[in-house]
């Protein structure tokens, strides 16, 4: 987590896969009652692989205005069809 005073930052590195979801979980909980009405950015750009339930993860963050960076062409697609598929008007 990299606290900044006008947005806040958590940088993912390896998989979003597995036991580290819920790590990434208690993160995010952790930062989002901290962070007031700072944005929050979630820096992909170092994940390798992310599983069914780190994609379920990245949406409910999407959802939540997490803005979502990402490097890779398959990293970048996953993100792409994420926000095309949840569309944070829809995510109620």
């Amino acid at each position: 987590m990299e606290p900044a005073p006008d947005r806040i930052r958590l940088r993912l590195e390896g998989d979003l896969a597995g036991l580290w979801v819920s790590e990434v979980e208690a993160s995010w909980r952790a930062s989002n009652a901290r962070r007031g009405d700072r944005p929050l950015d979630l820096d992909l750009t170092a994940v390798e692989h992310i599983d069914r339930a780190g994609r379920y993860l990245l949406s409910l963050l999407h959802c939540s205005g997490a803005h979502l960076i990402a490097s890779g062409v398959g990293t970048t697609e996953m993100v792409r069809a994420l926000k095309e598929d949840w569309p944070r008007r829809d995510c109620g």
